[in-house]
């Protein structure tokens, strides 16, 4: 009796584990520790199939910062669902640790400086002033009903998500050392800041600094 017949993977049955190799080691050893022959042995490949796929280890990096940024980008647009403001800051907030969380890997390879354009061009930078565009809308409408500028409201939301994107990039590490503090208590206490800061804004703040040198008194209602 023959022995079976071997069955022949496609090419996407191939990509498959090698960018999922590639991503692991790359979130482990970062792009320059990493090396094409290690994703082979791992992905139980030769060399050549990684090249023949993503010609060499760049290619395999975009691909793997591309598929990173598109699960970013799906989850949060997919979150916000809310018309409340209040709800929306929360499911914004959630989406992005959310992902940091489920997909800490993809997270410290995005947060990274690097080292070759994705397919797209997105760096790290770029990701946070996209989904800062749009939270943008949510700080829009409630600038309006204030009276203040709604030109600042692009302003804010980069300062909001720029906060949270820092905060669990933080939280990553600190996660191991106060089990008592969950994705939902950090959640709590960003949203905590950002909207009760928000809630008590002033429309023309000034700097106490500038207001204690210039003479004029820094507890007045534009020092805020």
């Amino acid at each position: 009796m023959g022995s079976p017949a071997r069955v022949r993977m496609t090419g996407a049955q191939l990509r498959a584990p090698l960018i999922d190799v590639g991503k692991a080691l790359f979130a482990e050893r970062g792009y320059d520790g990493t090396a094409v022959e290690e994703v082979a042995l791992r992905a139980g490949v030769s060399k050549p199939v990684v090249y023949e796929h993503f010609g060499g280890k760049e290619g395999l990096y975009a691909v793997v910062v591309d598929r990173e940024v598109q699960r970013l980008i799906t989850s949060f647009e997919a979150a916000l669902t809310g018309e409340d403001p209040r709800v929306l800051l929360e499911q914004a907030t959630l989406a992005l640790l959310t992902y940091i969380e489920d997909e800490s890997d993809g997270f410290r390879i995005l947060v990274r400086e690097t080292p070759v354009p994705s397919p797209d061009g997105a760096g790290f930078s770029t990701i946070i002033s996209d989904v800062a565009q749009r939270v943008e809308h949510i700080l829009d409408r409630e600038f309006a009903a204030r009276g203040f500028r709604t030109t600042l409201a692009a302003l804010y939301s980069q300062a909001l998500v720029g906060m949270v994107a820092l905060t669990g990039q933080w939280w990553l590490d600190a996660r191991e050392l106060d089990r008592d503090l969950d994705m939902e208590g950090v959640a709590a206490h960003l949203v905590n800041l950002a909207w009760n800061g928000l809630s008590a804004l002033s429309p023309e703040p000034r700097l106490k600094v500038r207001d204690s040198t210039a003479g004029a008194d820094p507890e007045g209602a534009g020092s805020r």
